[in-house]
Parts: C-alpha cells; sequence; structure tokens
C-alpha cells in the first residue's frame, strides 16, 4: 500500500450540488467477492480506485477470505459484526465525503448514510431493501466501480 493519500473525487452534477467524496466503503461476500471469491475485474478497479478515493471493505467475513482474497490490494479491510458496524462507518466519514456500495441487508442502513449509496445486483443476489436504499442501481460491481473511475456516469446518473 502506499503512503500517499487520495485527493478524492468532486463532480459537478448539473441541477444539483457538487458531490464531493473522499471515502469508498464497500461490502465485501455477495459485492466484490462470490462465494468468498474476488470476482475477476475488481483487482484491478480497487487498484485504480485507490488513486482516487480511500478504499475499505466492511465485511462479516462469512467464508474468512477477505485477508487472502485483497491482500497485495492497496485496501483496508474490517471484519465487523452487522450492519450497524458498517452505518457506524459511514456516519464516521460522512463530513469528508463517503460513497457506500453494497448488495445485503445489512448494506441497506449505510447506503442511506452514505453521501452517495449503490446498490450492487451481483450473482448471490441483491435484497431488495438495498435496491430502494441507494441512489444509484448497478447491474454488477465492475460497472459500479467504474461509476467512480468514469464520473460522467455519475452525472448522467444523479442528473435531477
Amino acid at each position: 500500500m502506499t503512503s500517499s493519500l487520495p485527493s478524492g473525487l468532486s463532480v459537478a452534477i448539473p441541477g444539483a450540488e457538487v458531490l464531493h467524496l473522499k471515502h469508498l466503503l464497500i461490502d465485501f461476500n455477495g459485492t466484490l467477492a462470490h462465494d468468498g471469491q474476488l470476482i475477476a475485474g475488481v483487482a484491478e478497479r480497487l487498484v485504480a480506485l485507490h488513486r482516487v478515493l480511500e478504499v475499505e471493505v466492511l465485511t462479516g467475513d462469512t467464508y474468512g477470505t477477505v485477508a487472502q482474497a485483497l491482500s497485495g490490494l492497496p485496501v483496508r479491510h474490517t471484519v465487523v459484526l452487522s450492519g450497524a458496524d458498517k452505518t457506524a462507518r459511514a456516519r464516521h466519514l460522512l463530513d469528508a465525503g463517503v460513497a457506500a456500495i453494497g448488495n445485503g441487508r445489512n448494506d441497506v442502513d449505510m447506503l442511506r448514510t452514505a453521501t452517495l449509496g449503490v446498490a450492487v445486483l451481483g450473482p448471490e443476489c441483491s435484497h431488495a431493501l438495498t435496491l430502494t436504499a441507494a441512489q444509484l442501481v448497478a447491474p454488477d460491481i465492475l460497472a459500479a466501480l467504474d461509476l467512480f473511475l468514469l464520473p460522467q456516469r455519475l452525472i448522467a446518473g444523479l442528473r435531477p
């Protein structure tokens, strides 16, 4: 992991306030990983995102694979006990601007709390409440991560 901190992302949304983000919180199982294994294409995107945002993975680590799966990647991971822990982390980072990505029931309040919540329709399904809690819904994790790498997509999705 590099010692320099990412500068953050600011996106001017026509007809709305400028979106300022410094942090990205991401669920692991069902979002970044399928059956505990990182989804193909995720690692490369996490490396690219680290140049822009501080990335942290929050997980219950159901399969016990998060440390190995994220080894060598410039992201922090935290094992949490509940959705309340994820929400508390989002609330703690809110003043700096935080985006959150998730798919499960325990991600709902984190998505609602974040500056920007993104729900993912992944191979392990998505909870219906997660879809309604998010401002944006992505067809898969690669599309969700690409929103932050190609911010014109954020403009298109968030424009009033």
